[in-house]
Order: structure tokens, then sequence, then C-alpha cells
């Protein structure tokens, strides 16, 4: 079988918005650092992208799952698909976990620290009692929060609620029952595929806005943080953390995964990152996988050329519970906290540290900083002080957006490694 077709580069289009948008970023550190005031008002513009894209969401995962699922002719091979997709998703984050946990024993960085531990404020009603309550709430939600899990009870609701893994189930079974369906079916599945390629027409106009909003974004945030007066001693205290994070995320997205997406994926690293540019770009901005998603739909399909009845399927299930960049940072903090406060964990611990992170970061929700609520739930495993959290919050934004980024990229990378193994060429959708 001949590798995928894919672009050689990226697009001039493609290029000149890439260009436009790490030069926003650079802008956005320099207003938002520099002149904190001028940031906070850019900060509109920002949260105007931000509300478009998220206005986007629902009906692209909704439209492009239903399509893509109603496209496959044998529904028996859903199951090899979904399947394969959850065994890579599941594999990468524990691959993850377990990296970040190597290099925080390695590197040490809360040894001979003194750093004052602060009391984690107002997240207590967060705190999930154990796995076991954080797996219930990830099937069934949470009725008090009006939080629906996977198996929901009101789809309009979870439209409100911005809760995705509902709408996948459904979007899931009702594309099967219309492929299901035969001849019947073909005119709706016809007008569904238009509707579909409408939103992604969007997405693309979207694009266009996108250096503004993400300008707005970045400048807003480092504002907030009291810009470069207040941001930097931050950073030089926990710099030793923030560096075990870092080198774990570029380790797992830039070496790990990518030898993935070139050995197992047959890919080009270069191109394929090319293609992802903008998409990835945003999900630093943003800090939310899910915001991020139409961007990833078209950065994967249409730039990278991955066949769309495998990207409308492992996208936006991995925006929900493919979350590499999460684990591995609840790994490292997790550690970090225990070494601050000088408790010695053993083996069959950070084991189960490795075990809970990916469980949890599986059921954090792709928002800014998810983790650090699903951290609680790594801590509480190993009985860990749960106030150690209050620590990060000071730095949590900034590497909040590295994960995201890495968690986008795994995704991108998990579409192309399914779509090889299920030897579905682009052509084919």
């Amino acid at each position: 079988m001949n590798e995928p077709t894919e672009k050689p580069k990226a697009s001039k289009e493609s290029l000149i918005l890439l260009i436009a948008i790490i030069s926003a970023i650079v802008l956005g550190f320099i207003l938002g650092g520099f002149f904190p005031s001028v940031g906070i008002k850019l900060g509109i513009f920002g949260q105007m992208f931000l509300n478009i894209l998220m206005l986007l969401v629902v009906p692209i995962v909704v439209l492009s799952m239903i399509v893509g699922i109603s496209r496959i002719q044998n529904l028996s091979q859903l199951g090899t698909l979904g399947s394969k997709t959850l065994v890579f998703y599941v594999l990468t984050t524990a691959v993850a976990a377990t990296l970040g946990i190597i290099l925080v024993n390695i590197i040490q960085p809360g040894i001979n620290q003194s750093i004052a531990i602060n009391e984690l404020p107002n997240q207590r009603e967060f705190i999930a009692t154990d796995i076991s309550t954080a797996l219930r709430e990830l099937l069934v939600g949470n009725p008090e929060k009006e939080q629906q899990g996977l198996v929901g009870y009101n789809l309009f609701l979870a439209m409100e609620k911005m809760d995705i893994l509902p709408l996948i189930l459904f979007s899931i079974f009702f594309g099967a029952a219309l492929s299901s369906l035969g001849r019947k079916a073909k005119k709706s599945i016809r007008v569904l595929s238009v509707m579909n390629d409408a939103i992604l027409k969007l997405v693309h106009w979207v694009m266009y806005l996108a250096p503004i909003g993400i300008l707005g974004l970045v400048a807003d945030r480092i504002a907030h943080s009291g810009g470069f007066k207040a941001f930097i001693p931050e950073l030089m205290s926990l710099g030793l953390y923030a560096l075990t994070v870092l080198l774990g995320l570029a380790l797992h997205g830039f070496l790990f995964l990518s030898l993935l997406l070139r050995f197992l994926g047959k890919r080009s690293i270069t191109n394929y990152l090319k293609g992802m540019g903008p998409a990835l770009l945003n999900a630093f901005s943003t800090a939310s996988s899910t915001a991020t998603l139409p961007l990833t739909l078209q950065a994967v399909h249409e730039e990278n050329q991955i066949s769309e009845k495998v990207s409308n399927f492992v996208l936006p299930l991995g925006a929900t519970v493919n979350m590499d960049g999460t684990a591995l940072y609840e790994a490292v903090a997790a550690i970090f906290i225990a070494q601050l406060y000088g408790i010695d964990l053993n083996w069959v611990q950070q084991i189960i540290v490795i075990l809970t992170a990916t469980l949890a970061a599986i059921g954090a929700a792709g928002i800014p900083e998810a983790g650090l609520v699903t951290m609680l739930i790594v801590l509480r495993a190993v009985n860990l002080p749960i106030e150690g959290i209050g620590l990060l919050l000071s730095i949590d934004w900034l590497l909040d957006r590295f994960r995201t980024s890495i968690n986008v990229w795994g995704d991108s990378v998990g579409a192309a490694v399914v779509e090889r193994w299920e030897s579905i060429r682009p052509e084919e959708s």
C-alpha cells in the first residue's frame, strides 16, 4: 500500500497565518508584560474570538461525528476504529505520566526548597473523594452540578453545558443508525454532510480573526498576572519545577509522539507539524483543546490530508479524553508536592500516581486549568496534602498552555496513526 498523500509544504495562506499568529503571541507577551493596562483592554478581542470558537464546538462535534460514522459501510469497522483509538490514547497518556514520574525523580525540583506553601483558595468544592467517584462522574455525571457524563439524559442540556461526552456518544449511535438504514438515509446523510462542510467553511473564515483574538488572549492573561514585574519573580521561585514540566512535555511531544507519527503513521514530522501550526498556536493561546477542536479538524483533514472517516471520529474523542500533557503535568506536580513536604513515596505509591494521573487526565474537561481540579484526585489517591496546589496557581496558567498544545498534538498524531492502522486512504472519505 502506498503512503498517504500529504502536501509537501503548508499552503501559502496557512504560512502567512502561522507567521501572523506567532507575531500576535510575541506582541501579546510584550504588551501584557510591559503595559498591563493596555493588555487588559485588548482582552475583549480575545474573549470575542474564544466565544466564536466555543460557539462552533457543539455543531462541529455533532455533525462531524455523525457524518463520519454514517459513511462507514460496515459497522464492524466502528468497533475496530473505536478500540484502536482508545488503545492509542490510553497508552500514550500512561507513557506521558510515566515520563513525568521519571523526570521529577531525577531532577527533584522540590528537594531543599524553602518555599511557603499557601492554602488552596476556593477550590475545595471541586474535590472528588476518590478515583471511583471521579469515574462515576465520568460515566453518569453529577446531577447536583447539572453535569452529564458519558451516558447523558438531556441532549440540549449537554449542548448548553458543553458536556461533550454525551454528545459524542449520541452522535456515534445516531451515525451508526443512519448507516444501517442504507439507501433510505442517503439524502439525510448528504444534507448533514453539506451542513458539516458549511461549519468547516465558517472555521476557515474565523481563522482570519485568529491573530487579533490571540493577541488579546495572551496580552490579557499576562496583564492579569501582574505583568512581568509580578510574574517573573514567581516563575524564578518555581523555575526548576516549571523546567521539569516543560522538559517532559518537550520529550513526550517532540520525541515520543513524533516518532510514533513517523514510524507508525508513516508521515513526515516536519510537514505534519507545519500543517498543525495554527491549531497548536491556538491551543497555546486559549489553553483549551475543546475551543481548538474546530481548527484541529481543519488542520488534520485539509492541511495534512487525513481521511474524514478517521479525523471526524478520532479528534472530537481526543479533545475530550486524550490529555497526555495533563497526565504528565499532574504526575510531576504530585511528586513535586511530596518532595516539598518531605514525603517519601515508595514505588507502589508512584505507580498509583501514574494510574490515577492517567485516569484523571482522561476525565479532565478540555477547558483552561481543568488539570488543577483533576489533580486533586491524584493527590488524594496517595494521601498528599492538597494545600500544596496553592503554590502552583501562580504559574499554572502558563504551563497549562504548553500542556494543552501537547494534548492537541497528541490528538492529531493519533489521527495519523489510527488512519494507518485502519488502512484508510484520504480519497476513501
